[in-house]
């Protein structure tokens, strides 16, 4: 799996970040640009199945850490600091505790190590309902879609996934994968008994539900060494509503011994 990635900066210790779901790499470019490539030689990636990576039929942690795991091989990298958000903090994390030598450290943003409820049927469903090469402007995709899903900036998160190729558009992500596998990418990493017993950084929005405070016991039984921050007032995009806080929290991080 050739993932695709755009490399910033070239000093420092290597830093991979990972996306979240119907994502990709380009939702973290104004923190990789601005701020981590000054402490790391970072790496935004696109997971499988999203962004400019390959599709294909399998989409689950095991083998997005077998990416990771690949990625870091192909480019020589040795062991990497991993961020990941959401999905890409589950990758990140089945990837410390299946290659805990090839992981320097792990910052996970607003992600838990256990299994979720289905909360995106909804907008799945949405997405597929619309046919991209049926329209030829963003916009009239944009008002289509307004009927499924009225919040403006949900939207505009989803129509990232749009790409025109002079012709046509078409979504970059594999929506049929993704939905076929749902199942997957709403189970817990597996653990299989293992520990990461390396530094780690779980940093969750106070105004999102997807870290609770239940939560710390099993982070810190796979993870003995976390530290747990809160950045009061964010939500789950921890990266877009408060990008000073966890670029202080980040950085500092990574620096500290």
């Amino acid at each position: 799996m050739n993932l695709h990635y755009k490399k910033y900066g070239a000093d420092g210790p290597p830093l991979l970040v990972l996306h979240g779901l119907l994502g990709s790499r380009g939702n973290w470019h104004t923190l990789c640009r601005t701020t981590f490539r000054d402490v790391a030689t970072t790496y935004a990636i696109d997971q499988r199945n999203h962004g400019r990576s390959p599709h294909t039929d399998r989409i689950d942690y095991p083998t997005m850490a077998a990416d990771v795991r690949s990625f870091l091989s192909r480019h020589d990298l040795g062991a990497a600091a991993l961020l990941g958000h959401s999905m890409g903090g589950k990758t990140a994390m089945q990837a410390a505790l299946s290659y805990p030598e090839r992981v320097d450290r792990l910052v996970v943003v607003d992600m838990a190590p256990r299994a979720y409820s289905p909360t995106h049927q909804d907008l799945l469903k949405a997405l597929a309902r619309i046919d991209p090469t049926a329209y030829d402007d963003r916009d009239a995709i944009d008002e289509a879609l307004a009927d499924d899903v009225p919040s403006w900036p949900i939207r505009q998160f989803l129509l990232k996934n749009l790409y025109y190729d002079g012709d046509q558009y078409s979504w970059q992500m594999n929506l049929e994968a993704i939905r076929a596998h749902y199942d997957d990418l709403l189970a817990p990493v597996a653990a299989d008994g293992r520990t990461y017993d390396g530094p780690a950084l779980f940093v969750r929005g106070g105004a999102s539900g997807y870290v609770a405070d239940a939560d710390r016991d099993k982070i810190r039984a796979l993870f003995p060494q976390a530290r747990i921050e809160t950045i009061e007032g964010a939500g789950h995009w921890v990266h877009a509503d408060a990008p000073d806080a966890l670029a202080d929290l980040v950085t500092g991080f990574l620096a500290s011994d």
